[in-house]
């Protein structure tokens, strides 16, 4: 019996569910470990999707929850503003880099980035500043599934090659990481740099697209060239940001400022959905006027929940208050240390950490199923993706922990591999 048949009303992500296994039922959470309804524990090596920052049931983000639901759950934030989502928007303005003070609050990073989108081609036009309503991002990258993020990810990834025919076409090069890449990109806008709103990237890390890494210089030449020609610069912080890459926003690392920026993922630490789209003082500018059209027209029904706000900033609270950023580089240290030797095994292509992020590439991977229910069997959550195993663990994670999920690695590669 397939997964349609045995779960008659729930469409899971990216899962046929015609041929994918029944998934795993989680009951608890609790720290760094998930309990299933099996009574079985796992110790979760992903922070569900690189967003429980500090770890499960945190008491401080519960007490935050509770307090705020009791007071006001939430309150439609069109004519109405709230106490939470104001003191959220100074906070995050305080840490953000340079001039970036003017926050816009959502409900997801593919949202996020939609609403980044948004406003650097509406500065163009609010600028007078014709034709340029072309969006340019990198081979590699990923920013989202609704429709306008499909055309701007990496078409080969394969998750949306499907839509190729019905998504706006948008402009895609290589990063500028080898000299070939740099001067392929300087011909690029110097033919096209006229039609482009916006330059788009992930810095330090392409998540999804494989844990891609690249460097702070790579990011002050794309800041460099977007100043050039007269491009916004957008980045792309919903995996990397609050301390994934070791300092707590990824574009710090090459002190520079975009332009706009999108925040999602660990901004309530994994309990909340919410999301911020984050604007220089000069971006936000061009749309004040006396033209109601200048207006940023887009406002999620559930913008700014006030419960999503008063976690996050709870959350925040806890990198004020507790070591994040050196429990990060403790991460990096052990996992750097326990992940190398993978580096010898048959069919390993690259070890490669960055921060709180580990990563062992294969040179193919053709079923990651079976690697799953390895990893299952060793009581760790582990997910495989294209041909990369990976851990982007809690910050509180326990030396000891961290240790069980590395080990874990280690032999299922050394089985399956070897």
């Amino acid at each position: 019996m397939n997964t349609a048949s045995t779960l008659p009303h729930l469409w899971l992500p990216y899962s046929q569910m015609h041929t994918a296994p029944f998934p795993v039922e989680a009951q608890a959470t609790s720290g760094s470990t998930i309990t299933l309804a099996d009574g079985r524990t796992l110790i979760d090596g992903i922070a569900s999707w690189w967003t429980a920052c500090h770890g499960y049931n945190h008491p401080s983000i519960r007490r935050a929850l509770i307090t705020q639901a009791e007071r006001m759950p939430h309150v439609m934030f069109g004519g109405m503003v709230h106490q939470p989502a104001i003191t959220l928007a100074q906070r995050l303005a305080a840490r953000l880099p340079g001039d970036l003070e003017r926050v816009f609050f959502t409900d997801s990073g593919s949202v996020a980035m939609e609403v980044a989108a948004k406003m650097a081609i509406q500065y163009h036009l609010n600028k007078g500043h014709a034709g340029r309503h072309k969006l340019l991002s990198f081979r590699g990258g990923y920013h989202g599934d609704t429709l306008a993020m499909m055309a701007i990810c990496d078409p080969e990834e394969g998750m949306h090659r499907l839509f190729g025919a019905a998504l706006p076409q948008q402009i895609l090069a290589d990063l500028p990481t080898t000299l070939a890449h740099s001067a392929a990109l300087e011909a690029l806008l110097a033919r096209q740099g006229h039609e482009i709103a916006a330059l788009i990237v992930e810095p330090l890390v392409q998540g999804a697209g494989g844990m891609l890494f690249h460097t702070a210089e790579t990011l002050r030449q794309l800041r460099r060239l977007c100043d050039s020609y007269g491009i916004l610069l957008i980045l792309d912080e919903v995996f990397t940001g609050f301390g994934r890459t070791g300092t707590f926003f990824a574009c710090e690392q090459a002190d520079i400022t975009p332009d706009i920026i999108a925040l999602s993922k660990a901004l309530t630490a994994g309990t909340m959905p919410l999301a911020a789209t984050v604007a220089r003082k000069t971006v936000f500018e061009a749309f004040l006027s006396d033209n109601p059209l200048h207006a940023l027209m887009h406002g999620p029904t559930f913008m700014a929940n006030p419960l999503a706000c008063a976690v996050a900033n709870a959350s925040l609270d806890l990198f004020d208050q507790e070591p994040r950023l050196e429990q990060v580089r403790a991460i990096h240290t052990q996992m750097t240390h326990e992940l190398e030797p993978c580096r010898h095994l048959p069919g390993v292509r690259d070890v490669r950490t960055l921060g709180a992020i580990g990563v062992v590439e294969l040179e193919r991977l053709d079923d990651p199923e079976a690697l799953k229910r390895a990893f299952l069997k060793e009581g760790v959550w582990i997910r495989p993706f294209r041909r990369i195993i990976y851990l982007t663990p809690a910050f509180t994670i326990t030396s000891d922990e961290l240790t069980h999920l590395t080990g874990a690695i280690k032999r299922v590669l050394k089985e399956h591999l070897g």
